[in-house]
């Protein structure tokens, strides 16, 4: 896993698939609690304690765990990293009973493009069945979290139905899961990919567009570090003026 520094609260920790962000409050580079925006795959929790270790901090300063999305690549590590630091973990209404393990979640309505890249995806995942966490704290659009001087909990439908972004309007700082990516291609900022409604995708990206922040934190690829809210206006304007030059030519 490698770890990077974005902010001086900020630093970005990088799995094999998908990545998770850990967010410092109180004094920066000092004490203060710790959040998890995601917490990986299974087995993440070994490697999230040794960079935590090496950020001079405690897995026990970790005080709770945002989850985006109930997807193994985000959630698979819940569990395990729950257990290490007693963190609470959190997620949307709908996607709290698929993090719990009660019913399965949805699978994604793949484009055919899609399927190949999600193949691949799937071979560097360890297996699907994992411990998932017994209590899971349910939020809902407009919740407000005690961290960042007031987390907005922004509900956006597309990728799953309890997907969710959370904006930090103090610090500029959007996480956007996997509503929005950026390519491993070119970097280019863009819709996400593998979801449940593409259309309520590209409604969610506009809706985070218009948050205005300056900082925007994806699930796949490289964080937008400045002018983030513009690099998600113009991806959401070129994706729905793609989608409607395609419907129109069926």
């Amino acid at each position: 896993m490698n770890v990077i520094a974005l902010l001086p609260r900020l630093h970005l920790l990088r799995f094999p698939v998908g990545q998770a962000y850990l967010w410092h409050d109180g004094r920066e580079g000092g004490a203060g609690g710790l959040t998890l925006i995601d917490a990986g795959p299974v087995g993440s929790g070994a490697p999230i304690a040794r960079a935590l270790a090496a950020l001079g901090r405690h897995p026990r300063d970790v005080h709770r765990v945002v989850l985006t999305h109930f997807h193994e690549d985000h959630a698979g590590g819940a569990a395990e990293v729950a257990a290490l630091t007693g963190a609470e973990v959190l997620a949307h209404r709908l996607d709290a009973p698929h993090v719990r393990g009660e019913v399965p979640g949805p699978p994604p309505v793949f484009e055919d493009w899609e399927r190949p890249l999600h193949e691949r995806a799937v071979r560097l995942l360890p297996p699907p069945d994992f411990e998932h966490p017994g209590a899971v704290t349910e939020l809902d659009d407009g919740d407000v979290l005690g961290l960042g001087g007031g987390a907005h909990v922004v509900h956006v439908p597309g990728h799953t139905h309890g997907s969710i972004a959370l904006h930090l309007p103090r610090h500029g700082v959007l996480f956007t899961g996997d509503t929005v990516a950026a390519s491993p291609v070119d970097g280019a900022v863009m819709p996400g990919v593998f979801n449940l409604d593409r259309g309520a995708v590209l409604t969610a990206c506009h809706r985070l567009a218009a948050l205005g922040a300056e900082v925007a934190c994806f699930g796949h690829g490289d964080p937008v570090t400045a002018g983030a809210a513009r690099a998600l206006r113009a991806a959401a304007e070129d994706a729905s003026r793609a989608d409607g030059e395609g419907a129109a030519g069926r």
